[in-house]
């Protein structure tokens, strides 16, 4: 299918129930990596869409590598987010998300962007403001515990 959007003309404008993950990737200072979104310029969590027959951490590690070029050794089960705090709404669809959320460990490989998914990647210390959070991302951080409420 390829993208969320194209899923809409396939089910109409029913709402969508969505199953991804989110990774949470930190460098040796506890920063945080981010990747700013072409269509909106947020910064955004690292994440996937789940693909037929893929586990939640496997939607994890492709996510990450996709996007980044990182890979992890393991991935550490943070908690699973659903509910109205995740709905994403799209020009013909609203989409529901059952997000994984996880915390990519003993990560290695060269961090790159992926020019399909985002403008840039990089690390940002949680202790300071966050410039332009994309509204999901900033959710995620609070339930999780990494972000103060």
């Amino acid at each position: 299918m390829g993208t969320i959007t194209g899923l809409g003309t396939k089910v109409g404008t029913e709402p969508i129930i969505m199953a991804g993950s989110c990774v949470l990737v930190f460098n040796s200072l506890g920063h945080l990596l981010l990747q700013r979104q072409n269509e909106n310029l947020d910064w955004s969590l690292i994440e996937g869409v789940m693909e037929p027959g893929e586990s939640l951490e496997e939607t994890a590690a492709r996510g990450l590598f996709k996007e980044t070029g990182l890979r992890a050794k393991t991935y550490q089960l943070v908690t699973v987010l659903s509910g109205n705090a995740t709905n994403d709404e799209y020009p013909h669809e609203d989409v529901y998300n059952v997000r994984a959320i996880f915390v990519a460990k003993e990560v290695e490989g060269e961090l790159h962007n992926h020019v399909d998914q985002g403008i840039e990647c990089k690390f940002f210390c949680l202790e300071t403001a966050l410039p332009n959070l994309n509204p999901s991302t900033e959710y995620v951080l609070k339930k999780t515990g990494y972000l103060l409420q």
